[in-house]
């Protein structure tokens, strides 16, 4: 069993203490569901079965709009809504750069490191002493537990995903119902340019949590390697808020998206 914590203030977590939170700490494990591991071509492993809880709202109070959270520190992915909101959104998608996609002859998923290495410097949280997949764990996760004598291997967790609007209730001791997704998949990077960059800008890229969120591993595996114009989150309210996120990584890495992808993006805000 691991050390029961809950998200405190600035993302900082305390112990819950006393009968009822092993309790409900006991709960969390037995209704949990799964673990994580990466998207189609960045995955710890396959896609599996298991079951979501009930649907939840898009907006769970404790994701941030991506409009709001320009480096992907912040947690999760929260819609876009108002008019000024969505025309701020469709003047940052203006700015992304179109051009045809490459081919994929080369690609390999080692390109961009091993999974979820501490040592991709010049991402936030690189040598921090805890993989990317546990810091995103802990930036999206709500309800945390640890491994027994770790502040960073999370062991269960509640995960309000923002692609289906599910809540999961989510355990180390199952592989693969939660997955921790490429917004802009990894070998749609090397098509459109990454396979000429360095090891180490590579490496930033899959590493990046501007890039990278926890979400409905059914949902991502559907994903593969897609753009926005053929693949878009279940979830209609979160289109625009992933739309934003896939150009902010665009943007922040200057790798373009084919047109038909920009122009789908344009349309999720109101283009």
């Amino acid at each position: 069993m691991g050390v029961r914590a809950t998200r405190g203030g600035k993302g900082r977590t305390r112990r819950r203490g006393g009968a009822r939170g092993l309790l409900r700490g006991g709960l969390a494990v037995c209704a949990a569901v799964a673990l994580v591991a990466g998207c189609k071509d960045t995955t710890d492993g396959a896609g599996g079965a298991g079951g979501s809880g009930a649907p939840a709202p898009a907006s769970d109070g404790h994701a941030v709009s991506p409009l709001r959270n320009p480096d992907g520190t912040k947690p999760g992915l929260a819609p876009v809504t108002g008019e000024a909101d969505k025309a701020a959104a469709r003047k940052l998608i203006a700015r992304v750069a179109t051009k045809g996609r490459g081919p994929k002859t080369g690609y390999d998923r080692d390109e961009f490191g091993y999974a979820w290495m501490d040592t991709a410097d010049g991402v936030p949280w690189a040598r921090n002493g805890c993989d990317t997949r546990n810091d995103l764990l802990k930036r999206d996760g709500e309800d945390l537990s640890y491994r027994k004598g770790s502040n960073c291997v999370v062991v269960s967790m509640t995960l309000h995903d923002p692609y289906t609007g599910r809540t999961i209730h989510w355990t180390k001791s199952h592989a693969t119902t939660v997955q921790i997704d490429h917004v802009m998949p990894l070998s749609y990077d090397w098509q459109m340019g990454a396979a000429h960059w360095t090891k180490d800008k590579r490496e930033q890229i899959a590493n990046d949590p501007l890039n990278l969120i926890p979400v409905d591993g059914p949902a991502n595996s559907a994903k593969s390697d897609s753009g926005p114009a053929t693949w878009l989150p279940p979830s209609k309210s979160i289109r625009c808020a992933y739309s934003v996120r896939f150009a902010q990584v665009s943007l922040k890495y200057e790798l373009p998206v084919t047109a038909a992808d920009k122009q789908m993006m344009l349309r999720q805000c109101g283009g």
